[in-house]
């Protein structure tokens, strides 16, 4: 079976690229859909594989009916979090997905799986929810068969959660915002990139949405205290009130610089705390536990652990 994974240049991309080919349906094969040369050559290196990786465009469709010919699944990943000068959460999450709904639809691709966040909300007032939800919104709406995972904060090789745990922890100091008293809910970038390639089965969890967490929910301040006392050290944990830097955001929005914004800022600091088992449950993977995504995402452990 022909899977193509859009924005395949990820940290979750990676990792279905690391954790598929272990996936019991050993026949599959993954197709690195990404934009950039740059990022083409990152995979084909890390991959040996140069007939794997494609380049598109969400602004050409024959660049996505090339990739998407033959194909029985598709997984997008694209969207981001923090806006750029040239991307914003409506080109990036709602625009990218609607290209890629309606070029499944032209190559008779069988399932959708959606890589969306624990939030997502169509009528939210915090513009990355609401994107989200209406990227959600447009996989319902396609008559295709789909798969829609909300992942939290995520652990693990490459992720942005591991880099900011390890920076927080390197050290004698961590300042959190808010003192770090929001809800956390991490999910291992490996239990993610396994739900998803078991998602692609045309059976699994068919038509459902599911707000895919790990197995703990706790204070952020905690999950750094405990990464530091897993490298034999101590963090003292100071606080960055939120309401003052939302006001700094406020005026930066204001005068047009992009960049982190208040909406990123609400989604960074909400709380959590969702039972995990439905979704694990609905695709057949066991969550990894919380010391195993410390360990690395701070590169202490093994990736056959």
């Amino acid at each position: 079976m022909k899977i193509v994974i859009t924005g395949a240049n990820s940290a979750v991309g990676q990792a279905i690229l690391r954790c598929g080919p272990q996936h019991e349906a050993t026949t599959n094969t993954f197709v690195a859909a990404v934009r950039s040369g740059r990022a083409a050559e990152q995979i084909r290196s890390q991959s040996g594989n140069a007939n794997g990786v494609v380049r598109i465009s969400y602004d050409d469709p024959g660049s996505l009916d090339a990739a998407f010919q033959g194909a029985s699944a598709v997984i997008h990943l694209a969207g981001i979090l923090v806006e750029g000068p040239d991307s914003t959460y409506e080109q990036a999450n709602v625009a990218s997905t609607r290209a890629v709904v309606e070029a499944a639809k032209r190559s008779a691709v069988r399932k959708i799986v959606l890589v969306s966040a624990t939030g997502a909300d169509e009528t939210s007032s915090n513009r990355y929810y609401r994107t989200k939800g209406q990227a959600e919104a447009l996989v319902r709406a396609s008559g295709l068969s789909f798969t829609v995972l909300r992942a939290p904060l995520l652990l693990g090789p490459g992720t942005a959660g591991g880099a900011a745990l390890e920076r927080n922890v390197s050290g004698k100091r961590a300042k959190l915002i808010g003192g770090g008293r929001n809800l956390q809910q991490p999910l291992y970038v490996d239990d993610l990139a396994r739900a998803a390639v078991a998602a692609t089965n045309p059976s699994a969890a068919n038509n459902f949405i599911l707000d895919l967490v790990g197995p703990v929910s706790l204070p952020e301040r905690e999950l750094v205290e405990r990464a530091a006392r897993l490298l034999g050290r101590q963090v003292r944990i100071g606080s960055i009130p939120k309401l003052w830097l939302s006001l700094v955001l406020g005026i930066r929005q204001h005068i047009g610089r992009p960049g982190f914004s208040r909406d990123a800022l609400d989604v960074i600091t909400a709380d959590t705390r969702l039972n995990p088992q439905p979704a694990a449950s609905a695709l057949g993977i066991e969550l990894t536990g919380i010391d195993k995504m410390i360990k690395d995402s701070l590169g202490q452990g093994s990736q056959n652990e």
